[in-house]
């Protein structure tokens, strides 16, 4: 199974794995069904939209604030154990290895 994945015996996303997979999801990390399948739910399920909301300002903040900036090796590593262990707590998700990367974004008004 992928990071990206899962769901309750519905067939449904639930609000737990909806939350675990919103910066996957941010980062276009998910396949074309998983994201379509979140998208789905986040859209029909208030907090989760609130939520989504919040981490797409944060993603947009961080960006402006951060853009150009690279962050030292020690921290990236400390982040990936982080985020992987996050998942892991909030979707029941597990996985030997997630290779992720921090890269500049490009805000709407083409500032980094």
């Amino acid at each position: 199974m992928s990071a990206c994945g899962g769901s309750d015996e519905s067939g449904k996303v639930n609000c737990d794995e909806a939350l675990a997979e919103i910066y996957l999801l941010l980062d276009k990390e998910c396949s074309p069904e998983r994201d379509a399948e979140l998208r789905k739910h986040i859209e029909d399920c208030p907090p989760c939209l609130e939520e989504y909301g919040i981490d797409v300002q944060i993603k947009q903040l961080l960006a402006r604030k951060c853009g150009g900036d690279l962050a030292p090796a020690e921290l990236k590593s400390r982040l990936r154990a982080s985020i992987r262990e996050t998942v892991q707590q909030r979707g029941g998700l597990r996985y030997a290895e997630t290779e992720i990367d921090i890269e500049e974004l490009q805000t709407p008004d083409g500032r980094g």
